[in-house]
């Protein structure tokens, strides 16, 4: 007997949003039926794109019209606390994208409230989905590279340098008080614990490069790993890098090891070179270039159907992204106070 399609509401249809909505009408094994948004432009908008589903102004009118399976959260942090905490125990999964919450401490509190009822919360990371991250993880794992020594991904996007800096996509970028790290790179504090593990310490220095946002949208993070391997992450939204379309993989990764090296380049491209040889080898693989970042909003939501189907081990529920939030916080502190802090079993020290 066929198993019935998991029913599938969305709240927000924000510029993001719109790919999570393509992904849910290809995704077998779920249904998208449904979508609350206030604004009555983008529930006619999420019309045009889906004109199966049904459409309401409010979370309570479509949840008291509606039974869901999953419900996928594409709102501002500002209300995930108050739209979630309801939800739980109603439906079988919650999946909110980033930011999480408004503060670390509200992000605690949803966590444990999930952990305490039957309802799933998973955070949309969908990084660590992208083609390139899964290949590399299993380059990694078959200990092609050696030891890992040093790795640094340059994030360098090219759209933040002008006066009118992300007014045509995403225009709240620019009042957010905290911008590089909270918005965009917790998506490499992820990456990196899903590629290297956990680090024990975190160094940092951001900083403002164009003056007509609020935040930083420059400046490092490093990562030192117990046996001690860096791992850097170094963005700057004012700069670019070589690629077709360069929100593809936003940037460049270099992974040097005790026995090769590996980059990834601003298509998507993976090379390997022997320790002591100097030339790169194309590293052969494939993905399909797709929606956003090598279609990874699909292999995310695949990734949570999948779990609630058939017991495919889950990644990225809420509880385990706090220490993704946990160590946003110490590098912002790293850079405010100019020092190394590192990471005890417990949480932050």
């Amino acid at each position: 007997m066929a198993v019935p399609a998991l029913r599938v509401g969305m709240v927000g249809y924000g510029y993001f949003a719109e790919f999570h909505l393509i992904a849910w009408q290809r995704l077998g094994g779920a249904s998208l039926i449904a979508l609350a948004d206030p604004n009555a432009e983008r529930r006619s908008a999420a019309l045009k794109v889906a004109p199966h589903i049904e459409v309401f102004e409010s979370v309570e009118e479509m949840l008291s019209s509606c039974e869901f399976d999953i419900l996928d959260v594409a709102t501002p942090p500002t209300t995930h606390l108050d739209l979630i905490r309801p939800v739980l125990g109603r439906v079988q999964a919650v999946i909110c994208q980033k930011p999480f919450c408004e503060n670390l401490s509200q992000a605690q509190e949803l966590a444990s409230a999930s952990d305490n009822s039957s309802t799933l919360l998973v955070i949309h990371e969908n990084f660590r989905f992208q083609p390139w991250y899964r290949e590399i993880s299993n380059i990694l794992a078959d200990g092609r590279l050696g030891r890992v020594v040093q790795a640094q991904f340059r994030f360098r996007p090219g759209d933040g340098a002008t006066d009118d800096a992300y007014l045509g996509r995403q225009p709240y970028f620019r009042d957010m008080k905290q911008f590089l790290i909270r918005e965009t790179g917790v998506h490499w504090i992820d990456v990196f614990r899903f590629l290297f593990g956990e680090p024990v310490a975190v160094s940092a220095d951001l900083f403002r490069t164009n003056p007509v946002i609020a935040g930083e949208d420059s400046g490092t993070f490093t990562f030192q790993m117990a046996d001690g391997a860096r791992i850097g992450f170094d963005g700057n939204r004012t700069l670019d890098h070589v690629a077709q379309n360069r929100r593809l993989t936003m940037g460049e990764f270099l992974i040097e090891g005790s026995q090769a090296s590996l980059k990834l380049s601003g298509d998507g491209a993976i090379a390997l070179r022997n320790f002591g040889e100097n030339h790169w080898q194309t590293h052969a693989y494939s993905f399909e270039d797709r929606d956003f970042g090598g279609d990874c909003v699909y292999h995310l939501q695949h990734h949570v159907v999948e779990h609630l189907r058939a017991g495919e081990t889950l990644e990225n529920t809420a509880t385990n992204y706090l220490k993704n939030l946990e160590i946003q916080t110490l590098v912002y502190r790293a850079s405010d106070e100019g020092v190394r802090l590192t990471l005890g079993e417990g949480g932050c020290i």
